[in-house]
């Protein structure tokens, strides 16, 4: 899990960027493809292998945010007897992909998308990932449609998934979707994304499964045109429901691979008791309510991602969901098989413009359904999946983090000196003159230092904090207690 979701609409001032640049050099971040990975990916752009089924008549739409073009899932939705039926249309990157060419080489060297406030590294070409093989609208494309039958309350009872062509008929985003759906104008397609949507959420707290609508930390100009502010973006409902789709094909390829013996699952252990007491002082700086017995997930169900101290919170939750891997099923091994977030097996199999290991689930799960062996290049690559996969994730974790740092650092440079108000929400274990603070506005999160002969700093109590340094050339952001004396380095 990345540490904060980091949006930056109107991050295009000169020093920020450049500052972006210097990062990306620094992580060795690769800028461009190699001619080999262009010139083939132009041709599988041109002559993709197009399945034989064809689904063009289903009426699939896409959800996503406005600007988004690299788009991997489109549905629909219908009522189905007493239940629903669920068509979940994946982009079918291996349509595209020759094993062992220069494109599938590129892939595993990259992993994974990578995010930037001011741009995305895609995994693949954007030929590709923004044109040809994504699920643009009034556009013919190869894809794995997986169909899932639920019953009246939500949950599974048929699943199938085949290659077919489909043609999306609308992209949608999320604000349109929400309007639509509160003012009671939307079709029925859309409508039951908040009726499915709620009855998944449900039983995932049935299960005591979790999913943290984490809030978007944003950068916006100020009114004055000087700079820029940190605020956080509180996710619409719908945004969540769509998730809860995704969040259903995985579970369901899960299910798929766990029966046959066959697949790589997405797992997560349990948070250990340090994390959870952890946590628990967070809650207590920030003011938030936690009675004794509450479970974590109620208490995540029962807060507001409006408020800025609940948007904290669930920003800070987001570490006890550290420590997710992969594990191969193949009948010899032995390892976890659950997603202690999702609380059921869970794969990654919606998402493979972004993900390179949902290209080999996908590829799995049509071998399972059809009772095929797998494919050979799956079977060669399967053993050294979770290795690869782990190297990438981390590696974009760091990106995003740093990404963090550095914009802290770069919206707060010209205020060294400045007091705020915030909350101490952790303390250094071997050093209780540091830790954390959460500032009351704007929407950050750094390390405080206090004189080593000073009393502790008072854990979960208000402090007001002069910032005594905000370098981006090496995303640092310090603070001091105001009433200290001098300059902390």
């Amino acid at each position: 899990m990345p540490r904060r979701h980091l949006h930056a609409p109107a991050a295009d001032g000169t020093l920020l960027r450049d500052a972006l640049r210097r990062l990306r050099l620094r992580l060795e971040v690769p800028e461009d493809f190699p001619p080999d990975v262009l010139a083939e990916a132009r041709q599988a752009a041109a002559n993709p292998r197009m399945p034989e089924a064809d689904a063009t008549d289903l009426p699939l739409f896409t959800i996503d945010p406005p600007s988004s073009t690299d788009l991997d899932q489109a549905m629909h939705l219908a009522v189905r007897g007493d239940g629903y039926r669920v068509h979940y249309a994946i982009a079918d990157v291996a349509a595209f992909v020759t094993p062992g060419g220069a494109l599938d080489a590129e892939a595993h060297r990259r992993v994974t998308t990578l995010y930037f406030p001011d741009e995305r590294v895609p995994l693949h070409p954007q030929v590709l990932s923004e044109g040809a093989a994504s699920l643009l609208p009034g556009q013919d494309r190869p894809a794995l449609l997986w169909r899932i039958d639920l019953d009246a309350a939500g949950r599974v009872t048929a699943t199938d998934v085949r290659r077919a062509r489909v043609r999306s008929r609308a992209k949608l985003d999320y604000a349109t979707v929400q309007r639509s759906i509160d003012a009671g104008t939307a079709e029925e397609p859309v409508a039951l994304l908040q009726r499915i949507g709620l009855l998944r959420e449900a039983l995932e707290r049935d299960r005591g499964g979790i999913s943290l609508n984490v809030p978007e930390q944003e950068i916006e100009q100020r009114p004055d045109g000087d700079g820029y502010v940190l605020d956080y973006r509180a996710p619409l409902p719908a945004e969540g429901w769509n998730a809860q789709i995704s969040l259903l094909t995985g579970m369901a390829a899960a299910d798929l691979m766990i029966r046959s013996g066959t697949g790589i699952l997405r797992t997560l252990p349990a948070a250990p008791a340090s994390a959870a007491d952890r946590l628990r002082r967070v809650a207590t700086a920030l003011r938030i309510d936690w009675p004794a017995g509450t479970p974590y997930p109620d208490l995540i169900r029962s807060l507001d991602p409006h408020r800025p101290d609940h948007a904290a919170f669930l920003q800070e939750c987001t570490s006890l969901l550290r420590g997710a891997g992969y594990t191969v099923l193949d009948g010899t091994a032995s390892g976890p098989t659950e997603h202690a977030a999702v609380a059921a097996p869970y794969t990654h199999c919606t998402a493979p413009l972004r993900r390179l290991v949902d290209r080999y689930a996908g590829e799995i799960c049509l071998s399972l359904v059809a009772g095929d062996p797998l494919p050979e290049w799956v079977g060669t690559a399967l053993p050294a999946l979770p290795k690869e996969m782990s190297a990438g994730t981390q590696h974009a974790n760091r990106a995003e983090r740093e990404c963090v740092d550095l914009i802290e650092a770069a919206l707060l440079e010209d205020r060294v000196g400045e007091v705020f108000d915030a909350f101490v929400i952790d303390l250094d274990d071997r050093d209780p003159t540091s830790g954390t603070i959460h500032l009351k506005s704007p929407a950050v999160v750094a390390k405080v230092r206090a004189d080593p002969a000073a009393a502790p700093l008072p854990l979960g109590r208000p402090l007001r904090v002069r910032l005594t340094a905000a370098d981006p050339a090496t995303s640092t952001v310090l603070f001091a207690p105001a009433d200290q004396p001098g300059h902390v380095d």
